[in-house]
């Protein structure tokens, strides 16, 4: 239990320093008025159909609005603020005087992921929050799928936090560290289209090619595919208390926490090499 005091005070201590940045109130409060404003779009919208056709599609431009407004804006939450922490007291010299307390350095990065986890929850949960209100009071059916969403939506979000938080344990600035998240979300996003690079790769039969299809199975195998985490598809067409499906949900917690372990411990090993 003392060995988890610690970092449980660095966790609260980040959570409140990361919920103040006017960041996070900006996108926060940018992406809360895109979803309470999806409900509304449709009254201006040139009504070309009547009754239930009209209303089934209204039902779909709003899913898919604040499906796509949790996911960007979540992104961009979880990649700033993952960014950010460590270089911030790095370049505060805060750092230098929380360790030179009875804290070890592992200590001091869990309590700085458990906090930055809190922040992403706390941001997942009020944009979710919202969202599920706002089809309950169209539809009149809780929409359960929606919350297997969020779930996976957070597991996917702690991968790109883990490998985020862990190249910005390299930095002093949080600008790298931020460029380097973004592009490990897009990239991760792309990963299935990988599998066409191998295919094609194997069919030309050139060196070259071979090199690149090597190259690209290598990627496919390594890095993490984030698209195993969407259920828009499904919350757009499916009716809202769907079970989801084609996805296993303990497989893909059991993915993402993996992910996220691999993250977290690069993390500790960058940070515990740097001179401090």
């Amino acid at each position: 239990m003392d060995f988890l005091r610690g970092p449980i005070c660095i966790g609260v201590y980040t959570w409140r320093e990361g919920i103040r940045k006017r960041s996070y109130i900006g996108f926060l409060i940018l992406s809360l008025l895109v979803i309470f404003g999806a409900s509304f779009i449709t009254s201006f919208m040139n009504q070309r159909m009547v009754g239930e056709a009209q209303t089934d599609i209204d039902l779909k431009l709003i899913k898919d609005i604040c499906v796509t407004t949790i996911s960007i804006f979540g992104m961009l939450i979880t990649v700033f603020i993952s960014a950010s922490m460590v270089p911030n007291e790095m370049e505060n010299k805060v750092v230098y005087s929380v360790l030179s307390k009875p804290l070890n350095r592992f200590q001091y990065l869990l309590g700085k992921f458990m906090g930055i986890q809190a922040i992403i929850l706390l941001n997942l949960l009020l944009m979710g929050g919202l969202f599920f209100v706002a089809l309950y009071l169209r539809q009149g059916i809780p929409p359960t799928l929606l919350l297997w969403s969020i779930l996976l939506t957070y597991f996917e979000f702690l991968i790109v936090s883990a490998f985020t938080f862990a190249i910005s344990c390299t930095s002093t600035s949080a600008v790298l560290p931020t460029i380097a998240g973004l592009f490990i979300y897009i990239t991760c996003n792309l990963t299935q289209y990988l599998k066409d690079v191998i295919e094609r790769a194997g069919q030309t039969g050139e060196k070259l090619d071979e090199l690149i299809g090597g190259l690209a199975r290598v990627l496919y195998n390594v890095l993490p595919n984030l698209q195993y985490f969407s259920l828009k598809t499904q919350i757009v067409n499916s009716p809202p208390n769907d079970p989801p499906a084609d996805v296993l949900i303990p497989n893909l917690i059991i993915y993402g926490l993996v992910y996220a372990m691999v993250g977290f411990i690069l993390a500790y090993w960058v940070f515990r090499r740097k001179e401090l």
